[in-house]
């Protein structure tokens, strides 16, 4: 590989603060905070949503049941075809 063009690669921990989870992973993201986890310093960063608070992940999202363009019209008109 080339020097001094790739970013810098790292363990960071990033936070879930919607499910207030941890994940140590590897990556090229660049922070000014750190945080304390197990006994090592890391560069912290907080996220919104992870696989331990998204819906579609935990299992509780909400299935819509959509019966499509076709249905829906037939749904919408159907007493203009049984009037004449």
């Amino acid at each position: 590989m080339k020097p001094n063009i790739h970013p810098d690669y790292q363990t960071v921990a990033f936070h879930d603060t919607a499910a207030d989870s941890y994940f140590v992973i590897g990556s090229t993201i660049k922070t000014n905070r750190t945080i304390e986890l197990d006994g090592k310093t890391y560069p912290y960063v907080p996220i919104d949503v992870s696989s331990d608070s998204h819906p579609f992940y935990t299992g509780k999202q909400k299935a819509v049941a959509s019966d499509g363009r076709v249905a829906a019209f037939n749904r919408r008109f159907k007493n203009l075809a049984s009037k004449k």
